[in-house]
Formats: C-alpha cells, sequence, structure tokens
C-alpha cells in the first residue's frame, strides 16, 4: 500500500500544482482550455483511431457506433457549455440580494467504465476543466489504453495552448481496486460511472462523491403510438453500440391493442421473436452463474445467436432478440439489465397495468433511472412523472439517444445519469459542470419582510380552530 500511496500521492501532488495555475483563469481561457479537450477527441483522424482501440481493447461495441458517440456527446457537451458562466461570478439577484460566486472543487477523480473509454472519460474531464479543477482518470483495466491515448490528444491540444498537462492525468496501470481507492481517498470529489461496486466504492472512500444507479429501462408503447416512430426508434436505440448505454430499452411493454402491430413493426426492421425453448438456452448462455456473462455484454445480435447454437437465426442476421416475459425477478433474468440488443416483451391490458408492471421491474433493478414512453396521450407522460420512481421520463424518442442529451430535447448531455434516492445516489440531474463547483454566495441586506399571523396560519385556523 505504501508504494501505492505513493503514486497516487505523487500524481495529486503534480495535479493540485496545476489546478492553481487554472484557478487563476478568466472565462475566456477556462473556455479555450474546454474547447482544446474537445477537439482531441472530436477530430475525425483522432476520434477514428480512439473507437478503434475501444473496441479492439474492451471486444465490447461497434467502432462506428462509437465515432457517433465520441462526437455526439463531445460536440453536444460543449454546445451546453459555450457561454455557461463557471468563472468569478455566475449570477446577481437584487431581488434577494444574493450573488453566486463559482469556485473549483480541486482535484477530480473520475471513475469511468470499459463501455465507453473514450466518450465518459472526455465528458468528466471538459466538465471538470469548466470548473477550473484538475482530473486524475481511473478507468476500467479493459480501457485503460484507449484512455491513455485520450489524454494524450488532450495533453498535446494543451501544449498548443500553452495550458499544463497535469491538469489531466490517468492512474498509472495496472489499475486495480487498491490503486483506485486510494486515489478515491486524496482527491476532493469522486466522480463514478460503472459497476455499483464502484460507485458503493465511491460513496464509502470518505471523500465527497457523485455516483451513478443500474439501468434497466423499461418503455411502455400504449394504443396511442405512432407505431412505426416507434419501432424505428426502439431498433435504432437498442441497437446502437450494440446496446452498451445503461440507458438503452431492456423491457418493451406493450399495452392493449398495441401488441401486434408492434410486434410486426418490430421484425419489419429486423427483430427476431425467439420460442421458448430458445429463450431458455439464451438465458443460460447470458447467465450461467446468475451472473451477466462478459462474453454477450457489447456484442451483435447475430453473434450472440450464434454464441447460443441458433444458426438458423443467426443466418437472418438479426439487428434485435426479442423473448416473451411475463415475470420479473431472479428467476426471470430477462427482466433485469442485458447490456446487448436483446429486449423482454411484456403486455398489459391498459395504461394502469402498465405502470404497475415497470414498478415492479424497478423494485427488482433500475429504479431512479428513466422510463420511456410512446404515445399520443400527454397525460400518459404526466402520470408516469408522478408515480414511477424514476428521474427522466423519455416522451417519444429514442431512448438511449435522448436520456443523456440530445439536439431535440432540453436535458444535458451527459453519459452519467444521477438516479436519485431510488437508485441509492444523491443527484438526480444528468451530471453536468455545475457539480464540478463550489459555490460562494455573498448576502446582502434587503428590505425586510415579514408576514402576519394571518398570512401564515389564516387558513389552518380557519379549517381547524385555534387550539
Amino acid at each position: 500500500m505504501g508504494n501505492v500511496s505513493e503514486t497516487v500521492a505523487t500524481l495529486v501532488q503534480r495535479a493540485r500544482a496545476a489546478q492553481r495555475i487554472a484557478d487563476g483563469y478568466d472565462q475566456a481561457r477556462v473556455d479555450e482550455l474546454v474547447t482544446a479537450a474537445g477537439w482531441a477527441i472530436i477530430e475525425p483522424t483522432r476520434n477514428r483511431e480512439l473507437a478503434e482501440l475501444a473496441v479492439a481493447d474492451t471486444g465490447i461495441g461497434d467502432m462506428a457506433d462509437k465515432i457517433r458517440k465520441n462526437q455526439r456527446k463531445t460536440f453536444g457537451l460543449l454546445r451546453d457549455l459555450q457561454g455557461a458562466k463557471s468563472v468569478g461570478v455566475i449570477a446577481d439577484d437584487p431581488a434577494t440580494g444574493i450573488t453566486e460566486i463559482a469556485r473549483p472543487v480541486g482535484v477530480v477523480c473520475a471513475i469511468t467504465p470499459s463501455t465507453n473509454p473514450a466518450a465518459t472519460p472526455a465528458n468528466k474531464i471538459i466538465n471538470a476543466l469548466k470548473g477550473r479543477n484538475a482530473v486524475i482518470v481511473a478507468p476500467s483495466p479493459k480501457g485503460w489504453s484507449t484512455c491513455a491515448r485520450l489524454i494524450e490528444f488532450i495533453h498535446a491540444q494543451f501544449e498548443r495552448i500553452g495550458a499544463p498537462r497535469d491538469l489531466v492525468q490517468l492512474l498509472p496501470a495496472p489499475v486495480d481496486k487498491a490503486s483506485t481507492a486510494e486515489l478515491m481517498r486524496q482527491c476532493d470529489l469522486v466522480v463514478a460511472t460503472g459497476s455499483q461496486a464502484n460507485v458503493r466504492a465511491a460513496y464509502a472512500s470518505g471523500t465527497p462523491a457523485f455516483g451513478v444507479g443500474a439501468g434497466n429501462v423499461a418503455v411502455i408503447v400504449d394504443e396511442s403510438a405512432d407505431i412505426a416512430r416507434a419501432a424505428d426508434r426502439i431498433v435504432a436505440s437498442k441497437t446502437f453500440d450494440h446496446a452498451t448505454s445503461c440507458s438503452s430499452e431492456n423491457s418493451l411493454v406493450l399495452v392493449g391493442a398495441a401488441r401486434e402491430p408492434m410486434l410486426a413493426a418490430l421484425r419489419e426492421r429486423g427483430a427476431v421473436l425467439l420460442d421458448a425453448a430458445q429463450k431458455s438456452k439464451l438465458q443460460a448462455l447470458m447467465w450461467p452463474d446468475g451472473k451477466l456473462s462478459s462474453a454477450v455484454i457489447g456484442q451483435s445480435a447475430e453473434k450472440i445467436a450464434r454464441l447460443a447454437g441458433f444458426d438458423a437465426v443467426a443466418d437472418l442476421r438479426p439487428r434485435v432478440l426479442l423473448v416473451e416475459e411475463d415475470g420479473v425477478g431472479l428467476d426471470h433474468p430477462c427482466s433485469g439489465e442485458k447490456l446487448s440488443p436483446v429486449l423482454a416483451l411484456y403486455a398489459a391490458h391498459d395504461f394502469d397495468a402498465a405502470m404497475s408492471l415497470v414498478e415492479r421491474l424497478y423494485a427488482f433493478q433500475g429504479a431512479g433511472h428513466s422510463v420511456g414512453l410512446h404515445s399520443a396521450q400527454p397525460e400518459h407522460a404526466l402520470q408516469l412523472g408522478l408515480k414511477l420512481p424514476v428521474s427522466r421520463v423519455i416522451v417519444d424518442q429514442a431512448h438511449c439517444f435522448a436520456t443523456g442529451g440530445s439536439f431535440d430535447n432540453g436535458l444535458p448531455f451527459s453519459l452519467s445519469m444521477g438516479c436519485g434516492t431510488w437508485g441509492r445516489n444523491n443527484f438526480s440531474d444528468n451530471m453536468n459542470y455545475r457539480h464540478y463547483l463550489n459555490i460562494t454566495r455573498v448576502s446582502r441586506p434587503i428590505a425586510e419582510v415579514v408576514p402576519s399571523e394571518a398570512q401564515i396560519f389564516g387558513a389552518f385556523f380557519a379549517r381547524h380552530g385555534r387550539q
């Protein structure tokens, strides 16, 4: 532990020295820093290299989709940050007498997953830099080489603008639990995306931490939905990067008469419905010891069918594998997160039954994350938001693109989604640059406003008396 502690202490010491320099930057200089880090990953040649390296080293996902993810997520984040104030006075309200001043949090420990070994580190690095922080990335072991290459690209851009390289550093390989835990202990803020084990370790580190909840997205399609458009969105989302996203659909709840036309539309778009015997074999492949197998995570539907011995299905070049399900829980593993283009189908006789079913699914796994809805009835979205334990209700959108922010919705671009107390998290937002800020508030006196007793208690006394 001594060597680990010393290694981490050296990184943190260098980070603190660089952060003291950044602390003196004005907003224009900070925004230049942010833009440089964004260009490091977005530039097409570098983006392709990172995507190819990610798939080669992790064996997870689709290279072309990773190129799109790296570009879209980073470009969207840069759009969100453009013009956002993160230095000095960021708000002033004469009515309350409050002036808000943005301050750095210091040195950030960024824990990142193998599913997005370039896009997630880039997102956290850029957000941290926006707040004039230094950041040290602790990637998953499988994603280390991709993250290392990304940081090389960032350092090259920093050299162009004369910024200190030590603002962005990487935990040396081999990354393990001991070195990650030590980094969490020595930094000022931990932001953890990935396995729930990492998130729990972050919360237990003794350092202030933001961690994300588990995904297990359910999507409801009711009878009023535009079936063709819903099918387009669901298939596009479920197949993107071979469903590595925690925001990919895992269960599809079809309400009443929507079932048959929706099944037909999914088949037209390359989905294949497995029979009961095939479902049993697939479950044995995917959960050989009760835990989701790495052999299927982020693999294509065709490859998974081949691994399961369904050569006739694989020959159809399926885009999605569909399985009928009617139960929830450990005895029904398809009711949980699958991180692959496998989609469980449920039937509900009406919308209330669909809501109740999704509530059961989230009691098993995925509480706090989000729910999808395809419907022409706006009140259904409000009902979901009022009843279900979710931080987001995604209406008439491809779920994995929309949940983490999109150019056609108002959610912040992010790869880290807070799930509130439902998901054992301390926030329910899409993680964004404000989570990387301390905010000092200057309070000045204003005209006193003291309500009367009648204003506070009048209605209560009128109804219940003054006893």
